[in-house]
Formats: structure tokens, C-alpha cells, sequence
């Protein structure tokens, strides 16, 4: 299980013109479905659930979630039915999005919750309730954020990466993906998170996973909110997929990338820094 899914060359180095060094590490290229931070963070949960002998798996997500998709089609390919706690009434009577006809494409049991419902994801007396009623399952958290998925994304980073750069960054959704990069990180190395959702609350669940302090994290760039777009966003991706023919999405990807040259035409990274940007895949669901 996982072991046969190899790697691509992910690495793609950006001719831009300023005094940095940017690659790309395209882990969007792992796998067609799997793809991204989502096959570190599902290796090790479903690698657990087949060693407890268990035949599904459960999970959290809005309409725009990779992690779902992502989750549906592990589940299909390796042999365990999945579940899917979806944010949102409305959305059942709605056509559905790529990400939730991926997952329905997948044979993932939909279940579409109201947002009150959904708030309580993280309750232990609602989480048994499911346990009581979806038994043999694996119950992962929404983003698949858990000690598991942390010890899959300390993989992001090899030795070389380790070595070869001096600042290192990535998209974050709910801090599974930057918490292992942290983790997993030299001491130089600084790592940098360009949040999707507005507000200061990750920088309290990232520090749940780490004591280290060799990151930061900004929500500067997220256009409003997770799932936002403006024209600013989308005329940033399509020049930027012109420009280098890397594939982005606008609810993570894009949006780090548009920070990220921002931050670069600014000054802000010291002349000849090595720069490592991490494609966390999910273009499922972008913008065509």
C-alpha cells in the first residue's frame, strides 16, 4: 500500500528576474488523485486502518475540500468504503462542484450536514455517535490533520531539501502539511505558510504539532477568506500558468504563489536565497 506509487522528478526551477532562487516542488505530479500534501497526510491513517482490520473510513470537508476528494479515491483504490460528513445542507440539492463529483465518482457515501451539526466535528459525544453508527471506521479529522497524518508529512522534505535551501513554503489549510515540513526542517531553514483562511487561529493549531519556531505564517494573501477569489487572484494564475506551465488552483496554490512573488518583487527574501515553494497539488479543483 503506497509503497508502488514512485515519484516523478518534482522539481522545477523558475527563471524569474530577481536576485532568488525559486523551484518547485510539484508534489501535484505524485499521483493523478493522491496527489499533493494528500498522500502524506492519508499514507499513515490508512496504513492504520488496515492493520486494525477496518473496512471504511470517515472524514470532514466543505464543498471545496481535497482532502475529500483525495480521501474517496485512496479509499476506492486500496479496498475501504469512505464517508463523507459534508458542511452544508443546500449543497445536496445543488449540482455538485469537481471536488464533490470526484468523491461521488469514487463511491464516497455523501452526507451533507447542517453548518450547526458541522461545528460539532470535534466533539467527542458527536464523534461517537458516528462511531456507533458507521462501525469497522476510521474516523479521520477534516483536512486530515492527525499525529498520523504529521508523521506522513515529515516525508515532504528530503535530505536534500533539508540542505539545499534556505527558505521553504507552502499553502495551509488546517497546519497538518506546515507542521511536518516544520518538524522535518533544518534549524537555518526558515518555513514560510501562506494561510487560505483569514485570521490568527492556525498559528495556535500549527503550534499543537511543534515546539520548533523556525516559522511564520500570513493570512495577507487568502483574499478575504477560505475559498475566496478576486480578479486580482485569477489574473495572477492565468499569467503565472502561462508563464511556466505549472497547473495551480485558486483555494491554495494560487494563492501562496501570488504571496509569494509579492513578497519577492518587495525585497523581503535576502539577495540569493534559496527558495523552496511546495505544490500541494488538488487541481481537481481549479478554476478551468
Amino acid at each position: 500500500m503506497f509503497d508502488h506509487i514512485a515519484f516523478p522528478t518534482p522539481y522545477q526551477t523558475l527563471e524569474i528576474p530577481f536576485p532568488v532562487q525559486l523551484t518547485v516542488k510539484r508534489l501535484d505530479l505524485i499521483h493523478p488523485q493522491i496527489s499533493g500534501n494528500k498522500f502524506f497526510k492519508l499514507k499513515y491513517n490508512l496504513l492504520e486502518a488496515k492493520q486494525q482490520n477496518l473496512n471504511q473510513v470517515l472524514t470532514f470537508g466543505g464543498a471545496y475540500s481535497n482532502h475529500i476528494a483525495a480521501t474517496a479515491y485512496a479509499a476506492h483504490y486500496f479496498g475501504f468504503q469512505s464517508i463523507g460528513i459534508i458542511r452544508g445542507e443546500e449543497l445536496a440539492k445543488q449540482a455538485f462542484n469537481p471536488t464533490l463529483k470526484t468523491a461521488q465518482d469514487f463511491d464516497m457515501q455523501l452526507h451533507f450536514v447542517s453548518r450547526a451539526e458541522y461545528r460539532l466535528r470535534y466533539e467527542l459525544e458527536y464523534l461517537q455517535q458516528l462511531k456507533q453508527r458507521y462501525p469497522n471506521t476510521l474516523t479521520i479529522p477534516e483536512g486530515g490533520t492527525n499525529e498520523l497524518a504529521i508523521q506522513g508529512t515529515k516525508e515532504i522534505l528530503s535530505a536534500d531539501d533539508q540542505e539545499n535551501y534556505d527558505v521553504i513554503c507552502c499553502a495551509v489549510g488546517t497546519g497538518g502539511t506546515i507542521a511536518g515540513i516544520i518538524e522535518s526542517s533544518s534549524d537555518q531553514q526558515h518555513i514560510l505558510g501562506f494561510s487560505a483562511l483569514k485570521g490568527d487561529f492556525l498559528k495556535q493549531d500549527i503550534q499543537k504539532w511543534t515546539n520548533k519556531t523556525n516559522w511564520s505564517l500570513t493570512d495577507a494573501y487568502c483574499c478575504g477568506g477560505y475559498a475566496k477569489t478576486n480578479s486580482k487572484l485569477l489574473q495572477f494564475m492565468q499569467h503565472f500558468e502561462q508563464q511556466y506551465a505549472v497547473p495551480l488552483e485558486q483555494i491554495y496554490t494560487a494563492k501562496m504563489m501570488m504571496g509569494l512573488f509579492d513578497l519577492i518583487q518587495q525585497g523581503h527574501f535576502p539577495v540569493n536565497a534559496r527558495i523552496l515553494a511546495i505544490h500541494t497539488g488538488g487541481l481537481q479543483g481549479r478554476i478551468k
